[in-house]
């Protein structure tokens, strides 16, 4: 099936010829091509367009999985009959195994997995292995961490088509080796309940997600196929044939199994003579009593804690090669677009190391065998040689693409919208607290957003106190936040749950926010990796989809960074205004058709139920009169709603026995009532 690109909207500006050019010069064998697009430009509905032109599997690689949730709702909307997956890390908390010699200190392995993403991680596979063409993979820099061997998860996969013989007793026992899972009671994703010759199955993941299958026999042949309703057993229509993939990307053979503990054993003994030449029997020791116990629970149970530290042996890797990841399931001609590469690409280049440093220590002391090392990301050369030909997006292009392409770079400075770069201010540290309080009640009442950034997440939450007492309705975001649970801030950030979005660093590439009309950006004159060049330019491109879009920088210092960033917004500014006079255009607040995120969210909380928010004034309180100003315009049937919410959320409060927090939602209830009667009257 061919890419067939869904828009309300032509190419328009400079856009017709940065597709042309990029479509041409991949068709033509180029391997680097660098499209520098400013915010709000449209760089990917370019890049969509590349896509449709070139008709190819596409892996889209994010530096944080923020933007590549954003992305893949973008993509999915461009792209809605084609196959659109998602991989991004499936840890919601990870901490990874260490040891700290100078305290002797052992740190187990801790972490929290997100079922949701992990089978949209499955899914993205199941897909690629399907043999389609039409496939664009939205992925953090996790695709370049340790998969299963493809070819086993291709192996292991079930495959069945009506009229043919297969032993019946033989489809079960290969459905268990998929890691489905036998039940008597009601069927769940990944699970399958045999009644007779008549077997159901719920698939857990991929194109058929959560629909349940009954696959009936007669004797050793395949009678037919049915999909069926999971609750009342109802048969909703046929099948001719059906493939039911792994519900875990690591899954291999018993062959391997058995020759990977073979494996072991002898490595295992290596690594205890090592140690015993080297008078060091605790080392000698511990590594024995850890890996026997380890291979002890593979052979009965078929997995082990850490069981990713023995992936070369399952995998069938020599030593020092590198492990498989998503970029071996995707066929040799794909495209690679690399977002915002001046971050990316800095990432891939220091996962390696940060990884390495880790292992050697567990493997210096005992803790695990050698091949522990070779359960890694890529090295860098090893992700250059695995990439197809690729198109590197930034506003601020760093000099690798630029070298790689060669000085051949696509510009696209004008914005579809005729929306020019936002003017930039300078103003003292002195007060700015205040002043930006100010700025921003100017923005609530005219119902625009605000973005804020600080230099720590320490200080992004402590402003986020001092804006809650003060009354202003805000949040923030960091690292720290679950990967859902900041989609979802975004998400009500543009619904108008809250006015001001305080963060460090995720406030910067590509975050598509067209109701900001005020970026603050505090201590702009920290000269360094926060404040440079690059990222000034990325935080104050944040404003650029408002018509009324403007920066304030507070500094008591001129930096050299500042400057320059001034100097090439204003350079812009001129082109753009040139373009605007020539094509009679004025500039139009930008819209972000929906968002396509909402099922990233549907895991998150059930469609019917709404998230908490603290419902705080708008402003300061005692402040009555601002406070009925800002329901001037609000419909009466607006403020039931919202009463009613405050209340729920007040007596879910009370009963949770916060009754502090119950206590403000009570009074902000009671003030919304008074302004519910006055406008009555």
């Amino acid at each position: 099936m061919d890419f067939k690109l869904v828009s309300e909207y032509a190419p328009t500006g400079d856009q017709p010829q940065a597709i042309e050019q990029l479509t041409r010069s991949i068709k033509g064998g180029s391997m680097h091509n660098t499209l520098l697009g400013i915010t709000g430009s449209g760089k990917t509905f370019t890049v969509a367009n590349v896509i449709r032109n070139l008709n190819r599997p596409t892996l889209v690689l994010s530096h944080n999985k923020t933007l590549a949730a954003q992305l893949y709702g973008e993509f999915k909307n461009f792209f809605p009959e084609n196959a659109v997956e998602y991989f991004v890390s499936y840890y919601d908390y990870y901490q990874p195994e260490a040891y700290l010699p100078a305290s002797d200190t052992y740190i187990e392995k801790d972490l929290s997995i997100n079922s949701e993403i992990e089978k949209m991680r499955l899914s993205t596979t199941a897909t690629l292995l399907s043999g389609r063409r039409d496939v664009i993979v939205v992925s953090s820099v996790s695709c370049l961490y340790g998969c299963g061997n493809p070819e086993d998860f291709h192996a292991t996969a079930v495959r069945i088509r009506v009229g043919e013989t297969i032993n019946y007793k033989q489809f079960l026992y290969r459905l268990v080796e998929a890691l489905y899972t036998r039940t008597e009671r009601e069927l769940t994703p990944a699970t399958f309940r045999v009644n007779g010759d008549t077997i159901d199955i719920m698939a857990a993941f991929g194109e058929f997600g959560n629909q349940c299958f009954r696959v009936s026999f007669f004797d050793d042949e395949v009678e037919s196929i049915q999909v069926i309703d999971p609750l009342s057993g109802q048969r909703l229509h046929s099948l001719e044939e059906l493939t039911l993939y792994p519900t875990s990307l690591f899954v291999t053979t018993k062959e391997r199994i058995h020759r990977a503990v073979q494996q072991i054993y002898l490595d295992l003994g290596r690594q205890i003579e090592f140690f015993e030449q080297a008078d060091r029997p605790v080392e000698a020791r511990r590594i024995k009593q850890r890996v026997e116990y380890d291979v002890e629970m593979i052979k009965e149970l078929g997995y082990c804690p850490g069981i990713e530290n023995y992936s070369r042996y399952f995998d069938g890797r020599a030593e020092g090669s590198r492990p498989f990841c998503l970029l071996d399931y995707f066929p040799e001609d794909y495209l690679l677009v690399i977002d915002e590469s001046h971050v990316t690409l800095p990432q891939v280049h220091a996962m390696f190391g940060g990884d390495r440093a880790r292992k050697e220590n567990l493997v210096e002391y005992g803790f695990r065998l050698p091949a522990a090392r070779d359960n890694r990301p890529l090295r860098f050369e090893e992700f250059e040689q695995l990439m197809g030909p690729a198109i590197y997006v930034s506003a601020t292009p760093a000099d690798y693409e630029l070298e790689k392409s060669e000085g051949v770079v696509v510009e696209q400075l004008i914005r579809p919208t005729g929306l020019i770069d936002p003017p930039m201010e300078v103003r003292r540290t002195e007060g700015q607290i205040d002043n930006l309080i100010e700025e921003i009640e100017r923005c609530a009442r005219r119902d625009d957003k605000v973005l804020v950034t600080t230099i720590t997440k320490r200080m992004a939450e402590e402003l986020s106190k001092y804006f809650d007492r003060v009354g202003i309705r805000n949040r923030y975001i960091h690292s720290d936040v679950d990967t859902l649970e900041r989609i979802q801030i975004l998400e009500d950030l543009r619904g108008g749950l809250f006015d001001v979005l305080i963060g460090v660093n995720l406030l910067r590439e590509g975050l598509d926010l067209p109701e900001v009309a005020l970026v603050a950006i505090l201590d702009a004159d920290k000269e360094g990796f926060l404040r440079n060049v690059r990222s000034l330019t990325q935080i104050a491109g944040r404003a650029a989809r408002h018509p009324e879009g403007r920066v304030i920088l507070y500094a008591d210092v001129m930096t050299d960074s500042m400057r320059r960033t001034i100097e090439q917004s204003n350079r812009r500014r001129a082109i753009q205004l040139q373009y605007n006079m020539e094509h009679e255009q004025l500039p139009r607040q930008a819209v972000k058709s929906g968002s396509g995120q909402s099922q990233l969210l549907a895991s998150k909380a059930p469609q019917n139920e709404a998230v908490e928010y603290d419902l705080r004034p708008a402003v300061s309180p005692g402040r009555v009169a601002d406070t009925e100003g800002s329901y001037a315009a609000v419909s009466i049937t607006a403020l039931d709603n919202q009463i009613d919410e405050t209340r729920r959320q007040m007596e879910a409060a009370a009963k949770e026995l916060d009754f502090i927090r119950a206590a403000k939602l009570r009074d902000r209830m009671y003030d919304l009532i008074r302004i519910r009667t006055e406008k009555e009257h």
